[in-house]
C-alpha cells in the first residue's frame, strides 16, 4: 500500500509538469517512448495505426509525450491521458512494461495495448498481463530470416550483424537471420556463408557503433542487419561512406537513406489496428485481453516491405540485384504454411544472453553458415 501511495505521489506531481489538452477529452491515447511519433520506428508505426482506425471510425485521439523517458514519467502521462478521458491507451516497447504492471492496476476501466512487452514488476520478479491490458509480441525470428534468406539469395555471402542489447526480441531477429541465410545457401547450392555477429550493448547512434560497422564493411562484409533501434543510423552511415549495404529494423527504413536494401520490419500498424477492432468493431477483446498475443507472417505481424509509399507503381525490392517480389512471396508463404518454422530462442550459457559462435551453430543447426562473435 505505502508502494502503490507512493507511486500515486509521482504521477500526481509529474502530470502537473505536463501540457494538458485544452480541455477536450481524447478516446484512444498513444503513450511515446524516447522518441517522436516521427520517429520511423515504434512510435510512428503504433500511432499511424492508431490514427488509421480513429479516423476511419470516428474517433477521438491524442498522443502523449513524456517529460521523461523514466516509469515515473511514462506513469504521469498514462494518468493524463486518462485525465483526458482516454478509454484504450496503447504504449509502444519494452520500456512500459514495469508502468502498466502498475498502471493495470491503477486504472482497471482502461484498457492498454502494450506491444513487444509483457507486464512485470521492477526486479522481473513477477509477471502478470491482468483482463484488461493486451501484451502484444511479434515474431522477429520469422522477419529476421525472410532477411537472412533475401540477402544470401540475392547473392550476398559475407553478412554482418549488429544487435543492440541480447533482449529476447534482438536475439531472435539475429537467429532468424543466421536461418534464412543457411537455408538460402542450402537452396542455392553455396558451401559457405560467413557472418560477423556483434551486439553493441546499447541502441544507441554514436561514434563508437559507427567505426564498428566501417570496420566490419572494410574487412569484406556487403550488407549488415542492424537490428538495434538507432544503432542502425550508425550502420547507415558507416554503409554511405563505405558504399554498403545495409538491413533495416522494426519499419521500412528506405526512406532514412540509400543504403537500406530492405528491413525486417513488424506489423505495428496492423497489430494495432486489429486489437481496436476486437474492442471497438467485434467485441471480442477477451481475444487479446489478459494475455500475450504474437504476430507472425500468418496475420500481418512480421515481413519485408513490399510497397513504397507514396509511389503504388515503384519497386519495394528495386535496391536488390535480384532477389525480386516473386522470390520474396514464395518464402513467405512457407512461413505462413508452416514448413519452415525458425527457432526463436537458443540454450546461451552467459547470462546476459550473448551466445558463443558455438552456441549459435549448434543451436541454430548451421552447416553452411559460419559466425564469428565479436
Amino acid at each position: 500500500m505505502k508502494k502503490l501511495l507512493s507511486l500515486l505521489a509521482i504521477i500526481t506531481m509529474s502530470a502537473v509538469l505536463l501540457v494538458g489538452c485544452g480541455g477536450q477529452e481524447y478516446e484512444i491515447a498513444l503513450i511515446t517512448d524516447k522518441g517522436n511519433i516521427d520517429d520511423k520506428s515504434f512510435n510512428q508505426g503504433a500511432w499511424e495505426g492508431v490514427v488509421a482506425f480513429a479516423e476511419e471510425n470516428d474517433i477521438t485521439h491524442q498522443y502523449y509525450k513524456p517529460e521523461e523517458a523514466s516509469d515515473a514519467g511514462y506513469l504521469a502521462s498514462i494518468a493524463l491521458a486518462v485525465e483526458g478521458g482516454a478509454k484504450v491507451i496503447v504504449t509502444p516497447g519494452f520500456l512500459f512494461e514495469v508502468p502498466i504492471y502498475e498502471a493495470q492496476t491503477l486504472y482497471p476501466e482502461v484498457k492498454f495495448i502494450l506491444l513487444d512487452g509483457a507486464p512485470h514488476t521492477a526486479d522481473y520478479s513477477t509477471f502478470e498481463t491482468k483482463d484488461n491490458v493486451a501484451s502484444i509480441m511479434y515474431a522477429e525470428e520469422e522477419s529476421g530470416y525472410l532477411a537472412g534468406y533475401a540477402a544470401v539469395a540475392d547473392g550476398m555471402t559475407e553478412l554482418g550483424f549488429m544487435g543492440g542489447m541480447a533482449v529476447p526480441a534482438v536475439q531472435a531477429f539475429g537467429y532468424g537471420f543466421l536461418q534464412g541465410a543457411e537455408d538460402a545457401a542450402a537452396e542455392m547450392g553455396l558451401t559457405e556463408v560467413n557472418v560477423t555477429y556483434h551486439y553493441t550493448g546499447n541502441f544507441e547512434e554514436n561514434p563508437t557503433n559507427k567505426a564498428t560497422a566501417k570496420t566490419m564493411f572494410q574487412e569484406g562484409v556487403e550488407v549488415i542487419f542492424a537490428a538495434g533501434g538507432s544503432v542502425g543510423k550508425s550502420v547507415m552511415s558507416a554503409a554511405s561512406e563505405e558504399e554498403a549495404k545495409v538491413i533495416g529494423v522494426d519499419v521500412d527504413q528506405r526512406y532514412d537513406s540509400e543504403t537500406v536494401i530492405t528491413s525486417a520490419t513488424k506489423g505495428l500498424a496492423a497489430s494495432v489496428i486489429q486489437v481496436l477492432e476486437a474492442i471497438y468493431v467485434n467485441d471480442n477483446w477477451a481475444t487479446f485481453g489478459g494475455t500475450t498475443t504474437y504476430f507472425n507472417a500468418t496475420n500481418d505481424g512480421v515481413g519485408l516491405p513490399t510497397s513504397v509509399i507514396g509511389d503504388e507503381n515503384a519497386d519495394a525490392f528495386d535496391r536488390f540485384d535480384s532477389f525480386t517480389l516473386a522470390d520474396y512471396e514464395a518464402v513467405y508463404e512457407m512461413l505462413v504454411d508452416g514448413s519452415v518454422d525458425p527457432i526463436r530462442s537458443i540454450t546461451v550459457a552467459d547470462a546476459d544472453g550473448y551466445a558463443t559462435a558455438t552456441e549459435l551453430v549448434d543451436g541454430l543447426g548451421l552447416t553452411i553458415v559460419n559466425v564469428e562473435v565479436r
